[in-house]
């Protein structure tokens, strides 16, 4: 069944003027945000709040905007995900008067599971990404693993409705979990703020992070901008670059590895590239989404060589910046990149990776060799963006969800 963001939306009274009581059960939420469920998860409450109540729930630090929850204090030197589980109980307890609990990841859906048991009300899960489709997480989860993909399928079989954030997760979701019912599993892109995320130059009063990296403006620039996980498949990326022509500069924006074994992997293959050619600069560190802007702005061509992407909020957001898109056609990547119209897909066979790499060397070697063809891509990227990833619409499409979980539950 689906969502998605396209047709006509109802007007916000068209709800009622009961307004639902939601709560939002999250990880990630602002000035902690690693991914791209967090953008999700402030956006997606951003503009809920202008059609019904909604109360943020988040782990970490305390913070004005939301209800933060901390693990256990006894369990400190527990496996990662026992101390998640036991914040999620927390989590549970205090938004058990919510009539809609909205769980974003498994790492809170116990959370958003166990409150609506508690209190009756009913449970919506967003399937950002699934636990079975990326067994490298065992590398930095250990057993714990087994305990989030436990957690996972409690959650998505007891949920009175699932949100996939494309059609592709939700044919996972569906393969996944048989037993879920396809009736309650519903497609809700993600969507961009294409108003925060434009071409241009840079903002007033801020700093022109290329200047400051050292990048030229007067030569093809590819830029990355994601977390060094398995799933990203920056590996390939920087395998591929060998291959790039040699006046094409490579922007890598990537940080917050999910093991010390993978920071020294990647720190390895960026120091064999470098050895090998010139104009590679890595950014480690998060930078804040103005200078992220700018990269994506200035970039002739975004690369997204994920080996696991159900939809990719950063195409989008290289797409709303006028930027052409070269990327894997895996998961919801075909949902967001039109191949020939807003740039490349480029085939991924985890059986022929090399034959990946390869393909993604031409296919980026042609965008940014033809300035023409680079625009042409950017020009329909920002279209697209702002026709049928809008977040107002996408919120209207959410509250239709929760009444449908609301009708599942009674």
């Amino acid at each position: 069944m689906s969502f998605g963001t396209h047709g006509d939306t109802p007007a916000a009274d068209s709800y009622g003027e009961n307004r639902l009581r939601v709560a939002m059960l999250t990880r990630e939420y602002p000035p902690e945000v690693y991914g791209g469920a967090g953008v999700h998860v402030t956006e997606l409450a951003a503009h809920l709040r202008g059609l019904t109540e909604v109360t943020v729930h988040c782990m970490g630090a305390q913070r004005v905007n939301a209800v933060a929850h901390q693990p256990d204090p006894t369990l400190d030197a527990a496996n990662p995900a026992l101390r998640m589980m036991s914040a999620q109980l927390r989590m549970a307890d205090a938004a058990r008067d919510a009539e809609i609990l909205h769980s974003h990841t498994w790492y809170a859906g116990l959370a958003g599971h166990l409150a609506a048991t508690l209190s009756g009300g009913a449970h919506v899960l967003t399937a950002h990404s699934l636990e079975p489709r990326r067994p490298w997480k065992a590398e930095q989860l250990g057993g714990g693993y087994r305990l989030s993909s436990w957690s996972e399928r409690n959650a998505v079989e007891h949920a009175d409705a699932v949100i996939a954030v494309s059609a592709g997760m939700r044919r996972d979701v569906l393969d996944a979990y048989p037993s879920v019912d396809p009736d309650r599993v519903h497609v809700v892109h993600n969507g961009i703020d294409a108003q925060t995320w434009h071409p241009g130059s840079v903002a007033e009063g801020m700093r022109p992070v290329l200047d400051t990296l050292g990048v030229r403006l007067d030569r093809p620039i590819v830029a990355f901008v994601g977390r060094i996980t398995r799933q990203k498949g920056v590996g390939h990326l920087l395998a591929a670059a060998r291959d790039f022509d040699p006046g094409i500069q490579l922007v890598l924006c990537a940080g917050a590895p999910d093991t010390e074994e993978l920071a020294d992997e990647v720190a390895e293959a960026v120091g064999r590239l470098q050895r090998h050619r010139g104009g590679v600069f890595w950014v480690r560190e998060m930078l804040p989404t103005e200078q992220i802007r700018q990269i994506l702005a200035a970039a002739t061509v975004f690369v997204c060589p994920s080996v696991y992407e159900p939809l990719g909020i950063v195409n989008l957001e290289a797409m709303s910046c006028a930027t052409a898109v070269v990327a894997s056609d895996v998961g919801g990547i075909p949902e967001v990149v039109a191949d020939g119209h807003t740039g490349r897909l480029v085939h991924y066979d985890p059986l022929a990776v090399a034959d990946y790499e390869r393909g993604l060397a031409e296919a980026v070697n042609e965008v940014a060799g033809d300035p023409v063809l680079a625009a042409d891509f950017g020009a329909r990227g920002r279209a697209t963006a702002i026709a049928e990833f809008g977040w107002p619409r996408i919120a209207r499409r959410t509250l239709e969800v929760y009444a449908r979980a609301r009708g599942v539950r009674r």
